[in-house]
């Protein structure tokens, strides 16, 4: 599936009653929320909870719903803030990771 078809089929459950304003806030408060549930899961493994590999699944998909969501409400199609963000770490490191050039950015590298 690509990332503008999934963002189609999420946007049918969109809380079409609020402003575009009120679902860019509200997919900022999911986002937040998602990623607090699935820490939580990380969390647990301390206290001698089981790792839920379907759980953490189900999370993640729901943090990709919310920023689904996020581009929805601003007109923005997720493959573009994919492809954004390809273009980005390739310009960041061309011949993949290197921690030096993480450490020591470029100005103007956000």
């Amino acid at each position: 599936m690509r990332g503008n078809e999934y963002q189609k089929l999420a946007a049918r459950t969109i809380n079409y009653d609020l402003t575009w304003k009120e679902q860019g806030k509200h997919a900022l408060h999911g986002m937040v929320g998602e990623i607090g549930e699935l820490h939580s899961i990380y969390q647990k493994k301390y206290q001698g909870h089981h790792f839920d590999v379907d759980h953490a699944k189900k999370e993640l998909g729901d943090l990709l719903w919310f920023i689904a969501e996020y581009c929805t409400a601003h007109g923005w199609e997720l493959e573009e803030i994919m492809r954004l963000n390809i273009e980005k770490l390739k310009a960041r490191f061309p011949e993949g990771f290197e921690a030096e050039k993480s450490l020591h950015r470029q100005e103007g590298d956000i």
